[in-house]
């Protein structure tokens, strides 16, 4: 070693050795926060739905369900019908995920609705593919991909759900920790890369405590593909498939067991968002409205048409449905930003989503603890803060499920 490469050494050492602690000691903290919050075995859950929120979930009136919880439970006593049990709090049912599950698939039953409380994929109808993104940290992407697979889960839809971010919030927002909870080849880059390391991706995918909705987390690994693919375009033989096909190939693996998937990009313009927007049939972009990030999105979309138009060359296809923009972290009382939003309507007309998702207390303290609005117990609010929360959530994830539905051509 020269003099010079050992100085160079030298200096960067104490770095790598400062980062290598930060990351070890900030690693055990957080699994330590995980275990405190999520005891006894750091495992994630979701909390039971009173009987209006259950209701909502399942499209019937309140007393329409209690009469069909009655029977439910009664034959699920006989045998003739799935597990159905109900916890009773205050004198009042209170439904798990399972019981709603279950309760949905009785009320599906062919002579009663013909499809209409399990809305699954008919013959002929597409995967959804969403590809949820934007050029910049902090606009709610993550936010809004967690809480859009788990609406359309809880909705009766088969979703999976891709974290396509080496940061990996997605994967922690379900539960799963990238660090301690993510081994080698566990996440999409795991089926996608280019040696005889890949693996099928049926056995990458993870079940969640939500029924029909399953995770392909994602850790640094991620980071790996971004490095493969320029070698492996430069040592391409004519047969290997191009990296922007392989994502949209191992979903293609699995499209049958599905009805949406919602991938979770990462916030730049590399090989994965790349291969995410390939294999998306929807794009959804988030963009706060504030004057930094319109700058910003307008670099991440001439950026994206420019490779777009790079990768058609290569053959890739255009399968896109629609694209929207949401609105993110909204202030209604914030003059600003409301002329900010009036700017992007006027510009971008029903692109830009009807509903936007107001910035809330209930989301960002959610999040503190690792949990959607879907999870957090109610009481942890005052009620307007969390319903106005919720209510806004659940009309922009409305908005998108329609359409989704008329992708399929139903009303």
């Amino acid at each position: 070693m020269t003099k010079t490469a050992k100085v160079a050494t030298d200096r960067t050492s104490p770095l790598r050795s400062k980062i290598a602690g930060h990351s070890a000691s900030l690693s055990a903290k957080l699994q330590e926060h995980q275990t405190n919050i999520f005891q006894p075995h750091a495992r994630k859950g979701i909390r039971s739905f009173s009987p209006s929120e259950a209701a909502k979930l399942l499209g019937v009136a309140e007393g329409y369900l209690r009469t069909s919880a009655v029977e439910l439970e009664r034959k699920a006593a006989e045998g003739s019908e799935r597990e159905f049990s109900p916890a009773l709090a205050g004198g009042r049912r209170m439904y798990s995920v399972q019981d709603i599950a279950a309760m949905r698939a009785y009320l599906d039953k062919p002579a009663r609705s013909n499809g209409r409380y399990l809305p699954h994929r008919r013959q002929g109808e597409e995967l959804q593919v969403i590809s949820v993104m934007n050029f910049k940290g902090g606009s709610g992407k993550t936010t809004t991909s967690a809480h859009l697979a788990q609406y359309l889960a809880l909705r009766g839809y088969r979703v999976l759900a891709i974290d396509l971010d080496p940061q990996a919030s997605l994967s922690s927002l379900f539960g799963n920790q990238p660090e301690l909870d993510v081994g080698v080849n566990e996440t999409i880059y795991g089926a996608i890369r280019y040696d005889e390391e890949r693996r099928p991706v049926q056995e990458i995918i993870r079940g969640t405590y939500i029924p029909d909705l399953h995770l392909i987390p994602g850790n640094l690994e991620l980071m790996e593909f971004e490095h493969d693919t320029p070698k492996a375009l430069l040592q391409r033989k004519p047969d290997d498939m191009l990296f922007f096909a392989r994502l949209q190939a191992v979903i293609s693996d699995v499209e049958d067991a599905y009805d949406v998937v919602v991938i979770d990009c990462p916030p730049q313009l590399g090989f994965l968002t790349l291969s995410a927007l390939t294999a998306a049939t929807s794009v959804l972009i988030t963009i706060h409205p504030q004057m930094l990030d319109v700058m910003s999105m307008n670099q991440f979309l001439a950026m994206t048409s420019a490779l777009l138009e790079e990768i058609a060359e290569a053959g890739a296809e255009d399968r896109n449905n629609w694209m929207r923009y949401l609105v993110t972290r909204f202030e209604p009382t914030d003059g600003p930003q409301n002329q900010m939003v009036a700017f992007l309507r006027s510009m971008f007309g029903e692109d830009v989503l009807v509903n936007p998702m107001l910035k809330s207390t209930a989301v960002s303290d959610a999040g503190i603890t690792n949990q959607t609005l879907f999870e957090v117990e109610r009481s942890q609010f005052t009620r307007s803060t969390y319903d106005r929360a919720l209510e806004s959530m659940n009309n922009v994830n409305a908005e998108i499920e329609s359409l989704i539905k008329a992708t399929w051509g139903r009303s």
